[in-house]
């Protein structure tokens, strides 16, 4: 998304943008970043504080036929323009996605609502590893009843042309398709540091210290080529998120002018919409709750988006989990149709605030009937959760 475009920054305030100007090397001890032209001309600037902010790159598999006209990214606004126009200027029917994390979903969502038939391909065979098991099920049934072809445990071999389009192969399927989207993931974009000898962190992102200082004390990163610490562990994570990415620039910015900013760090608070269903997340899972030493409890609960005499309401699932030890909130997930985005937003603060699950329970959250039942679902959740603790 394109916030402010250049020539603001450069006559209105006054920013040397350099567009055009690609980085290849950066050099600490000299204190200069080097590179060429896309004209070919060489070019060199000094520097007192450098901010890296290269964000992530698309994964890319390693296959034949990645690199086919038909087959495309969705990372930025140049990769959704890109789909616009073959969507346009070709008879497209069928769409094969490669991957089912965020992106994925919400390409799918696009898709079909665009009446194009959808097949989602990966080759783990958990649908949503992160999602609790009961959650991903409904998940997958809502795609499955809005005629979205759900393939998991799949190893994708080569993408290759056909006579009627193309074919996404591995051992034992073959998904024939007019367009195939590559949404597997993203890698922070972390080369230049690691050529420069900075140290990297979780996933191979740049480490930073609370106020993105890296290895280097005179320079700092920001975004999705940087890790961050987790506010429920305390150890580094890498989760590449909007808020976070600009959270950290506006720390960095206050840094380089002088004011000592720290960040504490994420909770993983995310939410998509996938046809007509909200999923939402924050915190941990049972699995990255174990892998931290903790010994997680957790309750899976059903309830209603509004009070029960009120119409138009919808099925709210709730999975929450606390430390058996403790009895510490360690993280929520939460799907539905209505209802879901902003309720995730409740257990985010508490977990920033390192409530336990009896102190999250006794929460003055908001009631009105078109809202929301007088017990809320997170509540009744917690409670749920305060008897198997």
């Amino acid at each position: 998304m394109i916030v402010r475009k250049a020539e603001v920054f450069r006559e209105k305030q006054g920013i040397n943008v350099l567009t055009g100007h690609p980085v290849h090397h950066i050099d600490p001890a000299g204190q200069t970043v080097s590179g060429t032209t896309l004209a070919g001309e060489p070019f060199e600037a000094s520097f007192d504080k450098l901010l890296i902010a290269t964000g992530a790159a698309p994964l890319i598999p390693d296959i034949p036929g990645a690199n086919l006209p038909a087959v495309m990214t969705v990372k930025t606004l140049e990769d959704g323009r890109r789909v616009k126009r073959f969507i346009n200027e070709n008879p497209v029917r069928r769409v094969v996605i490669i991957g089912m994390g965020y992106i994925a979903m919400e390409m799918c969502e696009t898709l079909r609502r665009l009446d194009l038939a959808v097949a989602m391909v990966k080759p783990n065979p958990q649908f949503l590893p992160w999602l609790e098991e009961s959650l991903a099920a409904v998940v997958k049934e809502h795609l499955v009843s809005h005629g979205v072809g759900v393939y998991t445990g799949h190893a994708m071999q080569k993408i290759e042309e056909t006579d009627g389009g193309l074919k996404v192969s591995g051992p034992e399927l073959g998904l024939p398709g007019d367009m195939v989207l590559l949404a597997i993931g993203i890698t922070p974009n972390s080369h230049l540091a690691a050529d420069a000898g900075l140290e990297l962190g979780v996933r191979k992102a740049i480490a930073v210290d609370r106020g993105l200082r890296t290895s280097c004390d005179n320079i700092y990163a920001a975004g999705d080529c940087a890790d961050a610490y987790h506010v429920v562990t305390g150890e580094k994570t890498w989760i590449p998120l909007a808020l976070r990415a600009n959270r950290a620039g506006w720390a960095v910015a206050d840094n380089v002018c002088g004011k000592d900013v720290r960040l504490d760090g994420v909770s993983g608070t995310s939410v998509f919409r996938v046809l007509e269903l909200e999923v939402a997340r924050t915190g941990l899972n049972a699995a990255e709750a174990r892998q931290s030493g903790f010994d997680p409890v957790g309750v899976v609960i059903s309830a209603r988006s509004r009070a029960h005499a009120h119409p138009g309401g919808a099925d709210i699932w709730v999975s929450i989990l606390g430390d058996k030890q403790s009895g510490r909130l360690l993280g929520v997930q939460m799907i539905g149709r209505e209802g879901v985005a902003h309720r995730i937003n409740g257990p985010a603060v508490a977990l920033h605030g390192q409530m336990t699950v009896e102190q999250f329970s006794q929460t003055d959250l908001a009631y009105a009937p078109p809202f929301g039942p007088t017990w809320d679902p997170m509540l009744v959740a917690a409670n749920q959760l305060i008897k198997k603790l």
